[in-house]
């Protein structure tokens, strides 16, 4: 199936997709910061669709569009049944994992060690497309280990375009895949944004989208002058702040930047609501953390919640006193 070459507007700006933070209630956080920016799921890889619990790994709220789906898997039959499932359940993109470098990843043959496997990738992609009618996209890293080439970049992305992927997501550093934590892996080895940009030059064709190491819209803004998105990863989630003035600044909406309070008043009433419903209230709170990074009491609020959630498991008046806190200083 051959996809649209036009930008979608969203990729101007994305949060990526983080295992263990952008699950659907950060998610939820970040839509009341931002409406325009993109949001990702967490990983979520074929086996969990077709043979775990799939509402806990695909449910989200309505607020979150525009929302997708970062799919794990390199069975192009497994693949395809997710992103029709995944499709039917309302999101606006599915994405296949073609960075992560851990081992576990590796272990089950999907994430950044597919890019020694470009005609694999292609075969994903096709078949995920033609089980859906979603634009079907790849993230992707500049190259794996330590090969001094970056020929694996474009041999990728040239068997993948030529099956009708029009959009790539390009981490700009290399995965490593022995002898580094995915953790170290966002460190090193440098980042190579220059390559990025010449990937967009060599496809102008393409919608191309960098990531790694944005830390504010300032710098999103300078990359928008060399590729067609930005996508910033832990930086949003430990301080979303810094998207309280994305939808003016780089969609050009005509919205006012939310309060903080606001935002935080917001979320907690979504709390609330989930709490009724069995959701522990840590497994919400804890994305809070960074919504006042940078601003005074910022320590205090972190702290504050940090410390009383535990033997307050599930009083939601920890954050309503947390807020008191911010207030006073």
């Amino acid at each position: 199936m051959h996809q649209d070459a036009r930008p979608y507007p969203a990729h101007r700006l994305s949060v990526a997709p983080m295992m263990d933070c952008t699950d659907r209630h950060a998610r939820y956080l970040l839509r009341l910061v931002t409406r325009h920016t993109l949001l990702y799921t967490e990983m979520v890889t074929t086996g969990a669709i077709l043979h775990g619990d799939r509402e806990r790994h695909l449910d989200y709220h309505q607020l979150e569009h525009p929302v997708a789906v970062q799919l794990g898997g390199s069975d192009p039959t497994d693949l395809a049944r997710c992103a029709k499932i995944a499709a039917g359940w309302g999101y606006d993109e599915i994405n296949l994992n073609v960075g992560c470098p851990s081992d576990r990843v590796q272990s089950g043959r999907f994430g950044a060690c597919l890019m020694a496997e470009p005609e694999l990738v292609a075969d994903c992609v096709a078949a995920m497309a033609d089980a859906c009618n979603l634009p079907v996209t790849v993230k992707t890293r500049i190259g794996i280990d330590r090969r001094e080439t970056w020929d694996d970049l474009p041999r990728l992305v040239d068997a993948v375009a030529a099956r009708g992927c029009r959009t790539f997501i390009v981490h700009a550093r290399k995965a490593w895949l022995d002898g580094l934590s995915p953790k170290q892996n966002r460190e090193i080895p440098p980042l190579r944004h220059d390559v990025v940009y010449r990937v967009r030059e060599m496809y102008p064709e393409l919608t191309v989208i960098l990531n790694g190491g944005v830390k504010s819209l300032a710098e999103a803004r300078e990359h928008l002058q060399h590729v067609d998105g930005v996508m910033i990863g832990r930086e949003a989630y430990h301080n979303p702040s810094i998207l309280l003035d994305a939808d003016r600044e780089i969609f050009g909406a005509d919205r006012a930047r939310a309060a903080r309070t606001e935002i935080l008043a917001a979320y907690a009433e979504y709390m609330a609501a989930e709490m009724r419903h069995g959701t522990p209230l840590q497994h919400m709170a804890r994305h809070l953390l960074g919504l006042y990074q940078g601003q005074p009491g910022a320590r205090r609020f972190r702290r504050f919640i940090s410390e009383n959630l535990p033997r307050r498991r599930d009083d939601i008046d920890v954050i309503h006193d947390a807020a008191r806190l911010v207030a006073e200083c």
